[in-house]
């Protein structure tokens, strides 16, 4: 477990389910997630999702959580081949916690985690137009704009450019 504030970054918990359902079933947050996040987010979906985390060796999807639920989740996914010394950073947070600045210190602790436990030397993230509020979290850690993929996404019937941010650490 990882304190930020007076929130934590912990391993997912079977009693998650119903905050998943809660924060994850609305169209706010799915705009700016991939479609393995699918909407409506059910029990079922929440149901499986944590069957998955429960199988990772090692665990690289936690969830963001208040003292008495999950209000989120943060992963970090170390890549393979070539791309080894490289992992991709995701987050989400239910929309009552967006502008507190939760996600900002998730997504710093996450990637002081990830640098500490793993032999990265780069960390990086997708961010879909149109999604200013995570570009902010990215920038507020120190994450650098890197480069645009033109029209590289289809979410919900439109192309999007996807921006990609990082962060290198010799």
């Amino acid at each position: 477990m990882i304190r930020i504030g007076e929130h934590k970054i912990r391993p997912y918990e079977s009693n998650d389910v119903g905050a998943l359902v809660k924060y994850g079933n609305n169209v706010k947050v799915w705009q700016h997630l991939r479609d393995r996040f699918p909407h409506p987010y059910t029990r079922a979906h929440a149901i499986d999702w944590l069957r998955h985390v429960r199988r990772q060796e090692p665990t690289c999807d936690f969830a963001i959580a208040a003292e008495l639920e999950l209000i989120g989740g943060v992963g970090v996914h170390v890549q393979d081949d070539v791309h080894r010394r490289s992992a991709e950073i995701g987050y989400w947070l239910g929309e009552p916690f967006w502008g507190h600045g939760i996600a900002t210190h998730a997504v710093d602790a996450m990637t002081d985690y990830a640098f500490a436990t793993y032999p990265l030397v780069r960390i990086y993230a997708n961010v879909f137009e149109g999604n200013p509020a995570s570009v902010r979290v990215l920038e507020k850690v120190g994450y650098e704009f890197e480069g645009r993929l033109r029209k590289s996404v289809y979410k919900d019937g439109k192309l999007l450019d996807q921006l990609i941010y990082g962060m290198v650490r010799l």
